[in-house]
């Protein structure tokens, strides 16, 4: 069994950083687990455990869907939480309204059904998880410190590509392996 997931990568810019590590400063009190900025990714579909007997068939479905979609311009802004204002769980980037990004994820989802992976139950909502919450100390103060945050611009991507991951969970942070890369268009 390998633990999967597709994704785009977003390989971040001296700004995106910068802001990136602006926030880590601003929360350093607050006990948060962060994503290391080479892991920073749009998940597209998470697998979970997936038998290795799959993977070629995962990967001819990744392929034929990479092959009818066409690079795309994606501008990240916007800094959130998944969870409540009482119980905030995950710390996002987000990015400006696309379409696009949104259908990429919608074939993804539809044609793995062919290969009898289920959408999952929540709607697609396209984000970088950037921190995992594991305590609020203040909870007025976080929220303060995430509304400063609120409609930063953190950086233009070109997509070209996605990529199929691996997910190897280490107490010290997952260590993600490209198992193949898909360009778009071809």
């Amino acid at each position: 069994m390998k633990r999967l997931f597709a994704a785009i990568k977003v390989q971040p810019d001296e700004h995106l950083i910068s802001v990136y590590n602006s926030l880590k400063s601003s929360l350093r009190h607050e006990k948060i687990t962060w994503v290391s900025e080479k892991n920073i990714h749009i998940t597209l579909k998470f697998f979970g455990d997936t038998a290795e007997d799959k993977i070629d068939d995962i990967c001819q479905v990744l392929d034929e869907v990479a092959f009818r979609s066409h690079p795309f311009d994606l501008s990240l802004e916007d800094i959130g939480i998944f969870g409540s204002s009482y119980d905030p769980r995950v710390i996002w980037f987000g990015m400006k309204k696309s379409e696009v990004v949104g259908k990429l994820a919608e074939d993804v989802i539809q044609s793995l059904k062919t290969i009898g992976f289920e959408p999952d139950r929540q709607n697609f909502r396209p984000h970088l998880t950037v921190g995992r919450i594991k305590q609020v100390i203040s909870k007025r103060q976080f929220q303060q410190i995430i509304d400063t945050f609120k409609d930063t611009f953190l950086q233009d991507v070109q997509v070209t590509d996605f990529q199929l991951y691996e997910s190897i969970l280490r107490p010290q942070g997952p260590i993600y392996t490209v198992v193949e890369s898909f360009k778009l268009g071809e």
